[in-house]
């Protein structure tokens, strides 16, 4: 018998906990938003649907060691299969969408934005540090978090979820990147006049890249060290891997990468695992480009990883 998913939901006023609740609920859970958390145990034993539960510093009696040891009890239930996710943004984002909305934070009713959001921080902090999931969404456009939430919880697969990113480093590097490598070592198309307010989405820029007389063994480095550690990561339980391609901008080298790795995932040949591979899924994301709002067109995709033999 499968476990029955159950999902708790926390983190940061204003950075997606009821977003990432909606999707939750689109894709067939139960969802209940801050209930008493002496109530949470009792919510979960009704019925047989998945379940997810908001809770955040509003929920009546909050407090992170009793959110921590209702998750240890759920856990020791062997027909559920409880994790928590962490919705985070840093106080830039945090302030800038609580001036947008005009609202006042609720832990600061009277005061100012930033003592609330520092107070909640310091509450929700033990939270972040053992969630199985921490979503920072400073710079992530609903659409891409809607993806990463159904990629992960729209149901379970024998497989892995690959998620495959580009990104600019002047942004920062993705909070939740598993592996990351750096393409600004490639000549950059941003220097030629006619390849610069194009993407790494066009073939132009593809070529560009492409060209650069180091691509071809950097890209083979990463397809070889992937086959090494897809199948580790699965081995080891690991369902949800997040490989992340950064160059300056994150427009044009680690975009076209990131495309090609996406094409060549079906063609990666991982070895005699003994994994059954049949499910795996793979989904592209262009963090910069979403931003930019250029459309991403390429959705998730599942694909089969046909075992080597010996």
């Amino acid at each position: 018998m499968t476990p029955r998913r159950v999902v708790l939901v926390t983190g940061l006023s204003g950075a997606g906990r009821s977003s990432i609740l909606r999707v939750l609920e689109d894709l067939g859970y139960e969802a209940v938003d801050n209930p008493p958390l002496t109530l949470t145990e009792e919510l979960v034993s009704r019925g047989d649907r998945p379940v997810a539960i908001g809770v955040d510093a509003r929920s009546r009696g909050f407090d992170a060691d009793i959110v921590l040891s209702t998750l240890e009890r759920l856990r020791l239930n062997q027909g559920l299969r409880p994790e928590l996710v962490f919705a985070y943004a840093d106080e830039a984002a945090l302030l800038r969408r609580f001036t947008e909305t005009r609202r006042r934070h609720p832990l600061a009713p009277g005061g100012r934005v930033v003592d609330g959001i520092a107070q909640e921080m310091a509450l929700t902090a033990p939270l972040r540090e053992v969630a199985d999931l921490v979503i920072d969404t400073s710079d992530t456009p609903l659409p891409a978090l809607r993806r990463q939430i159904e990629s992960r919880f729209a149901s379970d697969r024998l497989g892995v979820t690959v998620s495959l990113m580009s990104f600019g480093y002047p942004h920062g590097l993705p909070r939740e990147a598993d592996l990351v490598f750096d393409a600004r070592f490639l000549r950059n198309p941003h220097y030629d006049p006619y390849l610069r307010p194009k993407t790494g989405l066009d073939e132009e820029v593809a070529a560009y890249v492409e060209a650069d007389p180091d691509f071809a063994i950097f890209f083979g480095q990463i397809e070889a060290m992937l086959r090494l550690l897809l199948p580790r990561f699965a081995q080891e339980g690991k369902k949800y891997v997040t490989i992340a391609v950064g160059c300056t901008g994150g427009r044009h080298r680690s975009v076209r990468i990131v495309e090609k790795l996406a094409s060549h995932m079906r063609s990666l040949c991982l070895g005699n695992t003994g994994l059954d591979m049949r499910a795996w899924q793979v989904t592209v994301a262009h963090r910069e480009l979403l931003k930019a709002g250029v459309v991403n067109a390429s959705p998730p995709e599942t694909i089969s990883f046909q075992a080597q033999e010996a």
